[in-house]
């Protein structure tokens, strides 16, 4: 039994069928104490994966957000951690879980006394419309997560969870909206406007459970720290939910330019690099690799990236922040076991160059790893081709120089 516990695709099939007795109406009880006994541990990615299958098989995405707050409570408490280092002041994760601790601080020191005197009938009305005020707020926290994070998670392939997630999220605002207005008009009795109120702390505490164990592990088993970059820059943007970043994030980098075996050139040189077959101005150098019909990258032996070209057929994105950056955190955590094997082959002499070919919409890219060796075979990093080889591939018959 134990094999059939451990295996996978079992652990799925059990997760599927659990969530589809809730959905035929069994209580939440009854499902637990089956998914406690066969279901040792489960990842945030198998959830995805569960969400998605059950979409693509014909549920419709309205009934899972329905089962959504049931099924994070079933599997509460039973969802293996993940454990990543602690995000560094500034990063949007160390922001939401920030801005999630406002939130419940707000709710357990003021909101819910509030409501308690609220039913026993003291004069907190106003004090009740300063908190719902405060916990509109999260409107901002939401639409971050919704417009920064989702978009990366559905490049990834990851499209079930955000779309669950959002139509909660929106049942969440238009909650704290029927609130402040029971609560402003007070057409109902305040016992009713204190269920109202209770019920929306549920929805929101809920929330920001499933946001810590299943939304954020997920991101940062998926987006590299270049997305994690432009997340951080475009934040401000939106706004922050009750309390601010705590600082300013900046991934570690190591500055190649002050490294001094990297200085390009002696004084002498007088702006001319002597290499063994010339020599060239920087400016000459700069302008060759921008002008090849492909795009290149550098990482040294360290793993640093040092530099990459300015073609004008790049077929993958760049920046300057990429620079001085360690490669694997260039790439998605799920692909950087790949990366690493790719480099380590080149290091190691196994190999001395690796190919790989993908189609890109009208584009046929070859992405090729050249290990780079000096004159005594030492390993000196490892060099990033990538070029459209389509039309290289649609050349037909022959044209003479003079054609």
């Amino acid at each position: 039994m134990s094999e059939l516990i451990n295996n996978r695709e079992y652990r799925q099939k059990i997760l599927k069928e659990l969530i589809l007795e809730l959905h035929d109406g069994k209580s939440v009880e009854d499902v637990r104490e089956r998914f406690q006994e066969l279901i040792k541990g489960v990842s945030t990615a198998e959830i995805s994966q569960m969400e998605a299958q059950l979409i693509k098989e014909g549920m419709k995405v309205e009934e899972i957000q329905r089962l959504c707050d049931v099924h994070a409570a079933v599997f509460k408490g039973s969802i293996e951690e993940i454990h990543h280092p602690d995000q560094s002041p500034g990063h949007p994760i160390h922001t939401f879980k920030r801005e999630n601790k406002a939130v419940q601080d707000l709710i357990d020191n003021q909101f819910r006394p509030n409501i308690d005197k609220y039913k026993n009938n003291e004069d907190i009305k106003f004090d009740l419309l300063d908190n719902i005020n405060l916990l509109g707020d999260l409107d901002k926290h939401y639409s971050r997560k919704e417009n920064l994070l989702f978009p990366y998670l559905e490049k990834y392939g990851i499209t079930a969870p955000p779309q669950v997630m959002w139509g909660v999220d929106d049942e969440i605002r238009e909650e704290i909206k029927a609130c402040k207005k029971a609560v402003s008009e007070e057409k109902e009795a305040r016992s009713k406007i204190a269920e109202m109120l209770e019920k929306l702390i549920v929805r929101i505490e809920e929330m920001i459970y499933k946001e810590e164990h299943i939304l954020f592990p997920m991101c940062m088993d998926t987006l590299t720290e270049d997305e994690w970059l432009t997340i951080e820059e475009e934040s401000a943007e939106i706004g922050y939910c009750i309390t601010e970043p705590a600082g300013k994030w900046k991934p570690l980098r190591v500055n190649v330019e002050d490294k001094e075996e990297e200085k390009i050139g002696e004084e002498e040189d007088k702006g001319y690099i002597k290499f063994d077959t010339g020599i060239l101005k920087v400016n000459e150098i700069s302008a060759i690799f921008n002008s090849l019909p492909f795009d290149i990258t550098f990482v040294d032996k360290d793993g640093i990236v040092k530099y990459f070209s300015n073609s004008s057929e790049r077929i993958f994105a760049r920046t300057k922040a990429v620079i001085g950056r360690t490669v694997e955190n260039c790439h998605p955590p799920a692909s950087v076991h790949v990366v690493e094997q790719v480099v380590e082959n080149l290091r190691s002499g196994k190999k001395d160059y690796e190919d790989f070919w993908i189609k890109m919409g009208p584009k046929y890219v070859l992405i090729r790893y050249f290990a780079v060796r000096d004159e005594k075979g030492e390993f000196l990093g490892t060099l990033e081709v990538t070029q459209n080889i389509q039309p290289i591939q649609e050349i037909r018959g022959e044209k003479r120089l003079l054609d």
